[in-house]
């Protein structure tokens, strides 16, 4: 199960959120088939979107991250709700970069960071709220510590790391954020730069003990624990949903439509494919003719 624990620290001047999710990165591959560099992308940003969306106040609430840098994985997008439930996808499945110097996963350059980080809450019946900022690094934690930092003004760490074992599955997945609480001191300030500057790699450090509880002790030795939520790869799609959603196209875009005799509409999220036969179509063209 992967599941992210939430509590306080620093004499509760400092949140803090720690995750294993490195089955629910599993699933992400099993599901869209992903390449090592791909997986190491999606996985990332599905963790700290994971953590984003344990941040929604209201059941029902949802937000999606979207990242595109120019590189070649192209975008990725990334929902998860106040539940714990997350769904994504890459533009590129099929992307295995290294660094030549390192021959670490090239995350960073399959991105690219001549681009955004677009962040759309879904606060139910209140106002959307979108934000966006340019991309620092695409490798990611950094992107997102400038977004937390410019966009909501949280000053905060970010670490994030996927490992992908030899054959292509996800050996580990983690993700911390320490996020200072407006009552911060200047000490805290101090004690987590250094922190921030001697952290060994989250995915590293749950590759080889995935006690969470025990790992945040070792970094703050008040930290305590407030939550344990459990997150999970889920797609809510359905053929009903789908169905809906082409009524939003326009009517002659709909007319065109239903001279096929069946369409195919694929998920992107879980590539499930509905098809809609003569039935659907004629069910649909009778709203249409409504309008």
């Amino acid at each position: 199960m992967s599941r992210i624990i939430i509590g306080t620290a620093l004499n509760r001047h400092l949140r803090f959120y720690l995750g294993d999710t490195t089955e629910m990165v599993e699933e992400a591959r099993k599901i869209h088939d992903c390449y090592p560099t791909s997986l190491a992308a999606l996985g990332r940003v599905m963790s700290v979107t994971a953590c984003m969306g344990l941040r929604q106040k209201e059941e029902g609430e949802s937000l999606t991250t979207t990242i595109n840098g120019g590189g070649a994985i192209g975008t990725i997008m990334v929902s998860a709700d106040s539940k714990g439930n997350v769904k994504g996808f890459v533009g590129d499945n099929h992307i295995y970069l290294k660094y030549n110097s390192s021959n670490k996963l090239a995350v960073g350059l399959a991105v690219g960071n001549n681009g955004y980080l677009k962040v759309l809450k879904n606060l139910k019946l209140k106002n959307n709220y979108t934000s966006q900022v340019k991309l620092r690094s695409g490798e990611i934690g950094d992107d997102f510590a400038y977004y937390f930092s410019v966009s909501e003004q949280i000053p905060t760490v970010v670490s994030v790391g996927v490992l992908v074992d030899v054959d292509y599955s996800c050996k580990s997945a983690g993700v911390l954020l320490l996020e200072l609480l407006p009552d911060h001191t200047e000490e805290d300030i101090k004690y987590v730069e250094k922190l921030a500057n001697n952290l060994e790699p989250i995915s590293s450090v749950i590759d080889k003990d995935n006690d969470l509880e025990k790992y945040i002790k070792s970094l703050f030795v008040d930290a305590e624990v407030l939550e344990s939520r459990e997150v999970k790869y889920y797609c809510n799609c359905s053929k009903e949903k789908f169905l809906a959603n082409l009524l939003t196209l326009p009517k002659k875009d709909l007319i065109d439509l239903s001279k096929d005799p069946s369409v195919e509409i694929k998920c992107e999220f879980c590539e499930k494919v509905y098809t809609y036969d003569e039935n659907d179509i004629n069910l649909l063209m009778k709203y249409v003719k409504d309008r």
